[in-house]
């Protein structure tokens, strides 16, 4: 995949439709490409005419997304192209940054920062001082590069968050709210400069740190309770449980319900209710907790009565795409994503550096009423609840060297 000076549009498709522009006194794109062959010529639409602007730096990657294995995280590989010839004395650096983002760009008016940098690392590219050991992919993407190329490789700690966003409202505008990763190339003096770097002097592209299923599940889980009822010397009996304790994303989860009546009220609904819990840790103790995924299964359990069945629920992003801050697995782009995974902990970690914690868990709720017109009126609830793990698939095979990702602006 490449991108030019928008992310939107490849540089030859956008080349092919400044072909087509009628009246225009600039020079055709190709040629262009012809006389300058060590640059990337990116055209911007400006008004009724076409501008050309010649970047500097051009970033490579290999891929977007980057597996935490719990003990380690894939390195991120890549390779800037240069064209010194702008450069005006300054030297190129490339940063990787993971940071939390908790308001829009839009709303800095007095001069407040809404991006919080959980961690970051940069190196510089140019001139040469990092020579990382040439991988597969580093020649891959130098292949692509071509001329004044220069490999670079960062690795990602282990104790850092994947990537996570809230989902906006429907009238939000702008980057989401959540944890994120953006690999950046910059011309300045020195490295992190304090005064913001011209866009045409940077580029940049977002990737992903997520998080893939154990190749091995354990047991599920199994919750029980005896409720006993005023009135009443008799309890109800409820049990759930899962087949085991991980779950895909889209999976149908079977949920098995053993109900023992032994009182003379009858039990008339039984629901289930899956609950993403989302605690954000790194700037406050703010936890909130937003349904997912609920069905009253029109079930009922007569007075001594007995129930056993298996219900099966399947939590979707599709049916929850109104609901404003619910946790979602980091999107790029317009890419569409998933409810969020669980958060994968090892043992030790800090938690306070992992800005976003995802939890699931299954409630099973009945609800008991006795007969008679004050029925509805005095029922109460049975309720058991159910840790859930929501995961990706391990994929079968990714192949590693045969794409690449290219920006040379923002």
């Amino acid at each position: 995949m490449r991108a030019g000076a928008s992310s939107r549009s490849g540089g030859t498709r956008i080349i092919r439709s400044a072909e087509k522009v009628v009246g225009c006194n600039l020079p055709s794109p190709l040629d262009l490409v012809n006389r300058c062959s060590a640059l990337l010529v990116t055209l911007k639409r400006g008004g009724p005419a076409l501008s050309v602007v010649l970047t500097p730096l051009t970033l490579y990657l290999g891929k977007r997304d980057y597996v935490d294995n719990l003990d380690s995280v894939e390195s991120v590989e890549g390779v800037v192209k240069v064209d010194t010839s702008q450069f005006a004395g300054r030297k190129a650096f490339v940063q990787l940054a993971c940071a939390f983002r908790y308001g829009h760009d839009d709303l800095d008016v007095i001069g407040l920062s809404f991006r919080k940098d959980i961690w970051f690392e940069q190196i510089q590219i140019y001139p040469a001082c990092h020579k990382p050991t040439l991988t597969p992919m580093h020649e891959t993407l130098l292949k692509k590069a071509g001329d004044n190329a220069y490999p670079f490789t960062i690795n990602i700690p282990s104790n850092l968050p994947c990537s996570v966003s809230l989902q906006p409202g429907p009238d939000d505008k702008g980057k989401a709210c959540g944890v994120d990763f953006e690999v950046k190339t910059y011309l300045a003096m020195v490295a992190d400069p304090e005064d913001k770097v011209s866009k045409k002097d940077r580029a940049r592209l977002v990737i992903r740190k997520i998080q893939f299923a154990p190749n091995q599940v354990g047991a599920g889980p199994k919750a029980e309770i005896c409720r006993n009822f005023m009135m009443s010397d008799k309890p109800v009996h409820l049990e759930a449980s899962l087949e085991k304790d991980l779950y895909l994303h889209g999976e149908s989860i079977p949920v098995s319900i053993k109900i023992k009546n032994e009182t003379a009220k009858t039990v008339k609904q039984i629901k289930v209710i899956v609950d993403q819990a989302t605690d954000i840790v790194l700037y406050s103790a703010d936890k909130y907790t937003k349904s997912v995924f609920s069905q009253d299964f029109g079930e009922t359990v007569e007075a001594n009565g007995t129930f056993e069945k298996t219900l099966t629920i399947t939590p979707l992003l599709a049916d929850n795409k109104e609901k404003r801050g619910l946790a979602l697995d980091g999107r790029l782009k317009d890419e569409d994503t998933n409810l969020a995974s669980t958060t994968m902990l090892r043992a030790g970690m800090d938690k306070d550096v992992l800005g976003i914690l995802v939890s699931y868990k299954i409630k099973v709720n009945l609800m008991v009423a006795g007969g008679g017109l004050l029925g509805g009126l005095t029922a109460s609830d049975v309720t058991v609840e159910l840790p859930l793990m929501l995961m990706h698939p391990q994929p079968k095979g990714v192949l590693h060297t045969g794409q690449s990702m290219e920006q040379n602006s923002d």
